[in-house]
């Protein structure tokens, strides 16, 4: 698992480390009950804190994502990549909402704004 830092990115690194997780779960990089590796030695690779790393998989394992066993590590839960699925699916028609009400306060009409989608999908 490759995870890449941007300390020029505006995300927090918890949140960067969050996201690439998800998407490696979502696309079958990570699959369920795959062990993730150490808070600590995920800290050393990263070259950040493991607070930064602790509270990353603290807020996976709040989403259910991941399973924390006392003693053993953390693991990719399972059935959660439809669930991430839907989130981003989510996201991304709040964008074409943003984008849509960008098009009317310019004064486009639906046609102007679907020829454009239609465009941008070519």
């Amino acid at each position: 698992m490759d995870i890449i830092i941007s300390t020029s990115s505006g995300k927090p690194i918890y949140e960067q480390i969050v996201e690439q997780i998800k998407t490696a779960i979502v696309t079958g990089t990570l699959a369920e009950g795959e062990q993730l590796p150490s808070i600590r030695a995920l800290a050393n690779s990263l070259r950040v804190s493991a607070i930064t790393t602790k509270r990353a998989y603290a807020d996976l394992e709040a989403a259910g994502l991941i399973e924390t066993v006392q003693g053993k590590g953390s693991f990719v839960a399972g059935g959660n990549a439809e669930l991430i699925r839907e989130e981003q699916l989510r996201q991304v028609e709040a964008h074409m909402l943003r984008a849509i009400e960008s098009g009317r306060a310019m004064g486009l009409t639906n046609d102007e704004l679907s020829e454009m989608f239609t465009l941008e999908l070519e």
